[in-house]
């Protein structure tokens, strides 16, 4: 197999360019010796004359100009790709914040993504419920937040705008039972909603435990001993959606609000906004989206 080798093709576009292997060598701070050895191992290798050199100047010929346009292609790529693995202009560090719930199962593709394209970037995940993420980027330790709320925020972009539904054990009988028993995280933001909804629709109702911690929200649940209330498709595997037919009361929809994303954080920012933009539209139909904005 044989083989192109970038430094031969930059001369080679370099000649092309400047019209002569004298000017190349001088661009190339290259001897002009050296880049005719390199035109003169690119056609060997190739089995093709690229230069005509019968004129008073060099020319190329109809081989040489088809290499041309791949030979800028090749040589352009190279350079963007070293440029983007070494370059200082892409080295550093972004904190962000998300909630626990909706980490699963947006923010780990996002950070594949993101470390595709900027792989000397570390992106520092800071999990937390809403509250406590929205002072930490009062207090500048956060670059940028995803916050659930229950309604569009001023200085905030609406990433998607999802239903609250009710979670229980797979095929599981709590929600049947009353008073029926929450797991619901003390600082959770939907609390209070969930309890609101509850007392409206009449149905009774305890505390299965009080806690902040979501494995053991979710142990409890998984266990048929309690509901909670999650967004729709960012629920884990041990759960699952419960259709109550209407027993338990309809709950509201959930803005994805997203802080710092018009921030002057340059291209690295830009991009790691986009892909969070990107991900959560899916979770929401355009239609749903546009009429909750």
């Amino acid at each position: 197999m044989r083989n192109l080798d970038i430094t031969t093709l930059r001369s080679f576009v370099a000649v092309a360019d400047s019209g002569g292997v004298t000017r190349a060598a001088g661009f190339l701070n290259l001897t002009q010796s050296a880049v005719s050895m390199q035109l003169k191992r690119l056609e060997e290798l190739l089995g093709l004359e690229l230069l005509d050199r019968t004129g008073r100047t060099i020319a190329l010929t109809a081989s040489g100009e088809q290499l041309l346009a791949y030979a800028r292609r090749m040589v352009t790529l190279n350079d963007e790709l070293i440029t983007r693995l070494t370059d200082q202009a892409f080295e550093g560090e972004i904190v962000l914040g998300v909630p626990h719930d909706i980490v699963y199962p947006a923010i780990p593709r996002v950070l594949q993504q993101f470390n595709a394209k900027f792989p000397r970037v570390k992106v520092q995940l800071v999990t937390a419920n809403t509250r406590n993420l929205k002072d930490r980027f009062e207090r500048g330790e956060c670059d940028m937040i995803l916050t659930t709320e229950p309604e569009k925020m001023p200085g905030a972009e609406v990433l998607a705008a999802i239903p609250l539904v009710w979670m229980g054990a797979p095929g599981g009988t709590a929600w049947r039972k009353r008073p029926v028993e929450l797991a619901q995280g003390r600082s959770c933001i939907f609390r209070p909603i969930v309890l609101s909804a509850l007392e409206t629709a009449g149905v009774e109702w305890n505390v299965a435990l009080d806690s902040d911690s979501d494995r053991t929200i979710e142990a409890t649940v998984a266990a048929d001993l309690a509901v909670m209330a999650m967004l729709d498709g960012t629920h884990p595997p041990h759960v699952e959606v419960i259709s109550h037919g209407g027993a338990l009361p309809a709950l509201p929809l959930h803005f994805i609000n997203f802080y710092g994303g018009e921030g002057e954080g340059g291209e690295v920012s830009e991009t790691l906004g986009e892909l969070l933009r990107a991900t959560f539209a899916d979770m929401t139909p355009r239609a749903r989206l546009k009429a909750a904005v």
